[in-house]
């Protein structure tokens, strides 16, 4: 039986970006792009719109490259990692990215945990 994948990790990110500017009491307009979230995100540190575009392109290069890894990988190490440490037996799985005290990618059906720091 085949596995069933669900993974967007910059999309996850996104959300958190968008989270983060609502509970600091500055949302972010609604029809707000993910390129522009990105860019408020990181033009909060970022010393120029373009160091903050250039921090905006290469982050989501980093996490399109972390999903491909995890997409390339899935079935060589990853499904049978997650079947040895958790005993899940499942075929469904859900990536999401995630920060809680550093970054990292679960496996919601399993709580598989990649810590990326």
């Amino acid at each position: 039986m085949a596995n069933d994948i669900e993974i967007n990790l910059y999309k996850d990110w996104i959300n958190t970006v968008k989270e983060i500017f609502r509970g600091s009491g500055h949302p972010l307009p609604e029809s707000i792009s993910d390129r522009e979230a990105a860019v408020a995100y990181f033009s909060q540190t970022a010393q120029s719109k373009e160091e903050a575009e250039q921090q905006a392109d290469a982050n989501e290069e980093r996490l399109a490259s972390l999903q491909q890894t995890i997409i390339d990988h899935f079935e060589t190490v990853i499904v049978p990692d997650i079947r040895s440490r958790t005993n899940y037996a499942g075929d469904r799985f859900a990536f999401k990215w995630l920060y809680n005290k550093g970054e990292h990618i679960v496996e919601e059906h399993s709580s598989y945990r990649i810590p990326l720091s």
